[in-house]
């Protein structure tokens, strides 16, 4: 599901609303239109994921600025927007509002635990821990961040046990009900007036026991193994840019849902250019007779060479731009400029034309001499006298 309606309107807050109160928002709505308490009246799952996405944008300051100035299609061209296709990525994309340790956790011990009782039942069962997510580092050059690129990595993980299928039971046989916690993956124990909670000893806070483990993998329900993933890195990527590949990561246990991959992309220095943000800069030597007399010169680019105009009488270190010859915006919008720094191109040798011209053209400014050196002449004898 990817909505259309406004995601402020969805989370019942102005569009001024501290991040806070965004939260504080969705909170309420999660317990709201949670599946556990509304088991008969099925528009709640739909709500329930409307609020998760829009929360996914909003609380984020970056993504919630993209989606103030660009709406839906802002953040789904940047790759910002996410539609949540289950529960498990919901609980685990924001467990750490709900107390259940954030990305690649779960477990016991959350408000949801608290409200229903530590264990998640909804529709289609009960709720499975999600897998660990796993990190990789990508390294590319700056002409396959312009144009966006493709990398097929090794990665070693945990797979399913080819036998059990994850169960971690052996064959013929399945997990069981915890006996001790009743299936909860919780005991109380009472002291005087109060009640302490902890994690099953017997379970875990798995809330299920194998009684016949798989022989192949010893009741885990995972085996080693290496397997050869391609990622696709989208144009416009720098140096610090997680690209997240959905469900690539660890195993959940028993069976549970996969993790996600994030691959780190570090992009490498350019011998020519140099990135500051979207916008690229290049230094060109130019020789004083075309900084004076202007010219048309010759400048690369990431997309191939350009011809731009270098007006008469360009003083060294002017800065010109090239519009969108930058790099692609990971965020839409197109891209970035290209600024040009022209540095006076002084020759460390001379031919013996060459210096009898400029010995004539030093005696010609010595007797011509500009404007500004005339002005800066006399204001240096007002302040120093002459010699």
């Amino acid at each position: 599901m990817t909505t259309t309606r406004d995601y402020y309107d969805i989370l019942g807050v102005a569009r001024t609303a501290a991040q806070d109160d965004i939260k504080k928002a969705y909170r309420k709505l999660a317990f709201q239109h949670h599946p556990d308490r509304n088991q008969d009246h099925p528009q709640a799952e739909e709500k329930f994921k409307e609020a998760a996405e829009a929360y996914e944008v909003l609380g984020d300051p970056e993504k919630r600025k993209i989606y103030d100035q660009y709406g839906h299609q802002g953040v789904r061209q940047s790759g910002q927007a996410r539609a949540f296709g289950s529960f498990e990525e919901i609980f685990h994309a924001f467990g750490d509002i709900f107390g259940m340790g954030g990305a690649g956790g779960g477990g016991g011990g959350s408000i949801f635990d608290e409200f229903f009782g530590g264990f998640s039942q909804t529709q289609a069962g009960p709720r499975r821990q999600r897998g660990a997510s796993l990190k990789c580092q990508i390294e590319i050059s700056l002409e396959e961040a312009w144009k966006g690129t493709e990398r097929t990595i090794e990665v070693g993980r945990n797979e399913h046990c080819t036998e059990c299928k994850g169960s971690g039971a052996a064959a013929g046989s399945s997990s069981v009900v915890c006996s001790t916690c009743r299936g909860k993956g919780v005991v109380h124990q009472s002291q005087g007036f109060f009640s302490i909670r902890t994690t099953c000893g017997r379970c875990h806070g798995e809330g299920a026991v194998i009684e016949h483990p798989c022989k192949r993998c010893r009741g885990a329900g995972t085996e080693k193994v290496k397997r050869e993933i391609t990622v696709r890195v989208p144009a416009g990527v720098d140096t610090g840019t997680q690209v997240r590949i959905t469900g690539e990561g660890e195993p959940g246990p028993r069976g549970g849902p996969r993790g996600d991959l994030y691959c780190i992309v570090v992009v490498k220095p350019h011998p020519l250019f140099e990135r500051e943000g979207d916008d690229l800069h290049l230094e060109i030597p130019v020789g004083f007779a075309n900084l004076v007399l202007g010219t048309r010169i010759e400048v690369p680019t990431l997309g191939g060479n350009e011809t731009i105009a270098l007006p008469a009488r360009t003083a060294g270190n002017t800065v010109l731009r090239v519009r969108g010859k930058g790099m692609p915006s990971l965020r839409g919008g197109g891209r970035g400029d290209l600024l040009v720094r022209v540095n006076i191109d002084v020759p460390k040798k001379l031919t013996r034309r060459q210096e009898e011209l400029l010995r004539e053209l030093q005696t010609i400014e010595e007797e011509n001499v500009s404007p500004e050196r005339k002005s800066f002449l006399s204001k240096m004898k007002d302040l120093f006298g002459s010699k």
